[in-house]
C-alpha cells in the first residue's frame, strides 16, 4: 500500500477524583480560516480551472471550476442581500444535493446569511407537513430554494406565507414570487456583498442543521463559521494526506446531515478537491446509479453506510473493472451511520487487498451534528470493525461514570453554541464545565489505554431492563446480532423491556434471502420460505451459543416486511434506524414477538 499520511498523535489521559476521565492530544489545532468561503476564493486564485463540484448530465458530468464557483457565489450573495435576507430571515433549501444547491448555500454563507437544508421528504411527503411546520416556525425563512419548484409547490403553499419568495432552477409556485436561479447567478457583484463578507466573524451563523426529530420536533443546531472552519482544520490535521493530494470524492449522502453536509462538503472545499455528486443511493433501486457513477470517477476518499458497502461488495466481487477503477487512487474508506457487521468488514478488507497491495484503511469515527461533526477518529489498521479512535486535535473527551457505563462528553472549538431560539434546550445540552453531552456511552478498546481508542457502548436513553432487573446495552447488542446473522439482516431493533428474554425486529437483506430461498420471491412470501426461516433459526442458535447471559441473547425475531417509515422518524434519509421510534410505531409487532404469531422465528423451533 502506498504511504498515506495521517496525524502522529500524542494522547494524554487523566482520571479525576470523582472517577471521570479526560482524554486529549498534546498538539493544538492550527489556525483556521475566518470563513469557509475564504477557501473558495483562495482556490479560485490558486487553481482557478480545477473542478470543484460536478453533477451528472446525460452520459457525462457537468463540472464547475473554482473560478466559476467564486464568481457565482458572490453574485448570489449580492442578490440575497438585495432581497433582505439575514439570520432572522435565512435561506431555506428544500432540494437534494445539486450544483445549484451548493452555490445557493455558499452564496448565503458568503454574506453572513444562514441557510438550512432539509430532507426533501419533509416537503414531498404530503399529509399535515408537521415537521415542515415546526421548522418554518423556528426559522422564519426569508426565501426558499427549490430546484424543481413544481414538485415542492404543494408543501410550500401549505406551510409558508405568500410573501416568502421561491428561487428555482425550473418551474414556479403559483401565487408567490418565483425567481430564476440563473438570474441570481448573473447578479452583478455589489459593494454591500463585499462589506457583508468582510464583516463575517467566527460567531457569525453559517447554517442550521436539523437533527432528525425522531423523539419530537426537529432541533435547529447552530453552525457558526468558527465551528465549521475549526472542524475542517481538525480534519486536515488528521487526514494529512489531503495536504499532499487534494481529495476527490463521489458522494451520495445528503447535505441536510452533518456527515456530508458539513464534513465531506467542506473537506473538499478546505483542501481544493473535487466533489462529484452521486445521484444514486444505497437502496435496491438506487445502487445501480452509484455503480454507474463509480465507473467514471476515481475517488481518493470514500464514505458510505455499512449497507451501502454491502451492496457495493456484491458488485466489486463480480465486476473487476469497477473494483479496479474504484481502488486505483483510493487512500481511505470510511463508514458511519450504523455499526458495520464483521462479515461486511471482512469482505471489504479482502476486496481492498485484492485490488491494492496492502489494502486500504477502513475506518470510522465518532461525532454528532452538535460537534462539527469530526470529534474522534481511528487511523490505525484494525482486525475488526467498531474502533472509534481517539480525540482529534483540540478535542477533550470526558468520560463520566453512569452506573457501569462511561458517558461521553466533549469540548472543542467546533462545538455548537446551542439550538436556535431555544435557550432552555441549549442549556440542557451541556454540563457544568461546558462539555457537550452526547447521551452515548463509550468504553476503552483496550482497558485503561486511551491511545488504543474507544468503542461504542450504547445510547444511554435506548437501554432498558429485563423483568429480572438486568440492564440491556442496546447499541452493542444490535451490532452483535446483525453480525451474528451473517448477512441475513442489515440491522436490528432490540425489544424486551419488562420481559424475561429478548426479541428483535429484523430489517432483511432481501438479496441474501432470495439467494437462500433459491426462488424469485418477495415480501411476506420470501420471509415465510422454509429455507429462509431455517437459515435464520440456525444463525440465531449460533448467536445464542456465543451470548454471555439473558441481556446479550436474542431468542426470537420477526423480519420487517414493511419498509421503515421516514415520515414517522423510524429511519433517516441516510439509512440510520431510530430504535425508539420503531418500537413506538410498531408496538403491535413487538407484542407479537411473545405470541404464537407464525412470523416469529424462535430459538430452537425451526
Amino acid at each position: 500500500m502506498d504511504t498515506v499520511r495521517f496525524w502522529t498523535p500524542s494522547v494524554r489521559q487523566e482520571t479525576r477524583a470523582d472517577g471521570s476521565i479526560l482524554v486529549w492530544q498534546d498538539e493544538p489545532v492550527a489556525e483556521w480560516p475566518r470563513a469557509m468561503t475564504e477557501r473558495l476564493l483562495h482556490w479560485a486564485e490558486v487553481t482557478p480551472d480545477a473542478v470543484w463540484i460536478a453533477e451528472r448530465q446525460g452520459e457525462g458530468w457537468a463540472e464547475i471550476t473554482y473560478a466559476q464557483a467564486a464568481a457565482a457565489v458572490q453574485s448570489i450573495g449580492s442578490a440575497l442581500l438585495q432581497h433582505g435576507l439575514s439570520a432572522e430571515r435565512p435561506l431555506l433549501i428544500l432540494s437534494g444535493n445539486s450544483v445549484a444547491h451548493a452555490l445557493m448555500a455558499l452564496g448565503a454563507q458568503h454574506v453572513g446569511v444562514p441557510s438550512a437544508a432539509l430532507a426533501p421528504a419533509y416537503t414531498l411527503s404530503g399529509g399535515e407537513y408537521t415537521k415542515l411546520r415546526d421548522i418554518a416556525d423556528q426559522l422564519t425563512p426569508g426565501m426558499i430554494f427549490a430546484d424543481k419548484a413544481d414538485k415542492f409547490a404543494p408543501g410550500i403553499n401549505a406551510v409558508f406565507g405568500a410573501d416568502v419568495p421561491v428561487v428555482s432552477v425550473s418551474g414556479s409556485v403559483e401565487g408567490r414570487q418565483t425567481l430564476s436561479f440563473d438570474a441570481l447567478r448573473e447578479t452583478p457583484h455589489t459593494d454591500a456583498m463585499q462589506a457583508a463578507y468582510h464583516a463575517i466573524t467566527g460567531e457569525t451563523v453559517a447554517k442550521f442543521l436539523f437533527t432528525s426529530g425522531t423523539t419530537g420536533s426537529p432541533k435547529a443546531v447552530i453552525q457558526t463559521q468558527a465551528m465549521i472552519c475549526s472542524n475542517q482544520q481538525i480534519v486536515r490535521q488528521c487526514f494529512a494526506f489531503m495536504q499532499d493530494t487534494p481529495p476527490v470524492v463521489c458522494d451520495w449522502a445528503p447535505w441536510n446531515h452533518t456527515a456530508s453536509g458539513n464534513k465531506v462538503f467542506n473537506m473538499v472545499l478546505m483542501n481544493g478537491g473535487s466533489y462529484y455528486i452521486d445521484d444514486g443511493k444505497p437502496t435496491p433501486g438506487g445502487i445501480g446509479r452509484t455503480i454507474e457513477n463509480l465507473h467514471s470517477v476515481q475517488p481518493t476518499w470514500y464514505f458510505n453506510v455499512p449497507l451501502g458497502y454491502q451492496m457495493l461488495l456484491d458488485a466489486f466481487e463480480t465486476d473487476k473493472p469497477l473494483r479496479d477503477n474504484f481502488f486505483s487512487k483510493m487512500q481511505m474508506l470510511m463508514y458511519a451511520g450504523a455499526g458495520m457487521p464483521q462479515s461486511v468488514w471482512d469482505r471489504l478488507t479482502r476486496v481492498a487487498e485484492q485490488a491494492r497491495e496492502g489494502g486500504v484503511l477502513v475506518t470510522t469515527g465518532f461525532g454528532a451534528t452538535e460537534t462539527g461533526p469530526f470529534c474522534l477518529m481511528c487511523t490505525e489498521r484494525q482486525e475488526t470493525s467498531g474502533n472509534l479512535g481517539i480525540p482529534a486535535h483540540g478535542v477533550t473527551l470526558k468520560l463520566v461514570p453512569q452506573g457501569d457505563k462511561l458517558e461521553a462528553r466533549v469540548k472543542s472549538p467546533s462545538i455548537t453554541p446551542g439550538y436556535w431560539r431555544n435557550p432552555n434546550l441549549s442549556a440542557e445540552a451541556f454540563d457544568e464545565e461546558g462539555f457537550y453531552c452526547f447521551g452515548d456511552a463509550l468504553k476503552f478498546a483496550v482497558e485503561g489505554d486511551a491511545s488504543k481508542g474507544f468503542v461504542f457502548d450504547g445510547r444511554l436513553a435506548e437501554n432498558f431492563k429485563l423483568a429480572s432487573g438486568t440492564w440491556v446495552a442496546v447499541g452493542p447488542l444490535r451490532a452483535r446480532l446483525t453480525d451474528d446473522l451473517g448477512g441475513l439482516a442489515s440491522d436490528a431493533v432490540i425489544a424486551g423491556e419488562g420481559h424475561q428474554e429478548l426479541g428483535a425486529l429484523i430489517t432483511p437483506n432481501w438479496t441474501r434471502l432470495r439467494e437462500i430461498a433459491g426462488a424469485d420471491l418477495d415480501g411476506e412470501a420470501l420471509l415465510a420460505d422454509e429455507k429462509v426461516r431455517h437459515a435464520t433459526a440456525e444463525a440465531l442458535h449460533r448467536h445464542a451459543e456465543a451470548a454471555t447471559g439473558s441481556a446479550t441473547r436474542i431468542k426470537r425475531v420477526i423480519y420487517l416486511a414493511a419498509p421503515l417509515d421516514f415520515d414517522k422518524g423510524e429511519v433517516t434519509d441516510k439509512g440510520s434506524i431510530n430504535q425508539r421510534a420503531v418500537l413506538r410505531h410498531r408496538a403491535d409487532l413487538v407484542d407479537s414477538l411473545w405470541s404464537d404469531d407464525p412470523r416469529v422465528i424462535e430459538l430452537g423451533t425451526e
